[in-house]
C-alpha cells in the first residue's frame, strides 16, 4: 500500500504563486509514476503534470512553462510549483501514483490517490 497526502493549496490572486507538496509513504515501487491531477466544479479530472522513473516528465499544454514537478532525493515528497496563476487553474488538485514507467493521462489507470487540496485564484 502506498499513501499520498496533499498540502500547500489556499487562495491566491492571479498572477500569484503557490507550491503543492505530496508526502508518499508505504510500499516502494521500482517503476513507478507519480502525477498531479486537478478536478474543477462540472469538469473531468484532468492530468496536469507527471514523472515517471523511466524519466519521461508530462505537462498539460495549459500549464506548460508555468507549473514544474519535482521530487526530493529521498523519492518522498512530490511537489508542484505553481506559477502566473490564472483563475481557471481553480481547483481541487490531487496527487496520484501508478505502479507503472510511464504516464497515462486516464484517472483510471492511477491506484494511488491522496485526498485532493483546494486551490483558489482569485481574479
Amino acid at each position: 500500500q502506498v499513501q499520498l497526502v496533499e498540502s500547500g493549496g489556499g487562495l491566491v490572486q492571479a498572477g500569484g504563486s503557490l507550491r503543492l507538496s505530496c508526502a508518499r509513504s508505504g510500499h516502494t515501487f521500482s517503476t513507478y509514476t507519480m502525477g498531479w491531477f486537478r478536478q474543477a466544479p462540472g469538469k473531468e479530472r484532468e492530468l496536469v503534470a507527471a514523472f515517471s522513473s523511466g524519466g519521461t516528465t508530462y505537462y498539460a499544454d495549459s500549464v506548460k512553462g508555468r507549473f514544474t514537478i519535482s521530487r526530493d532525493n529521498a523519492k518522498i515528497m512530490v511537489h508542484l510549483q505553481m506559477n502566473s496563476l490564472k483563475p481557471e487553474d481553480t481547483a481541487v488538485y490531487y496527487c496520484a501514483a501508478r505502479t507503472s514507467g510511464s504516464y497515462s493521462i486516464e484517472p483510471r489507470w492511477y491506484t494511488y490517490w491522496g485526498q485532493g487540496t483546494q486551490v483558489t485564484v482569485s481574479s
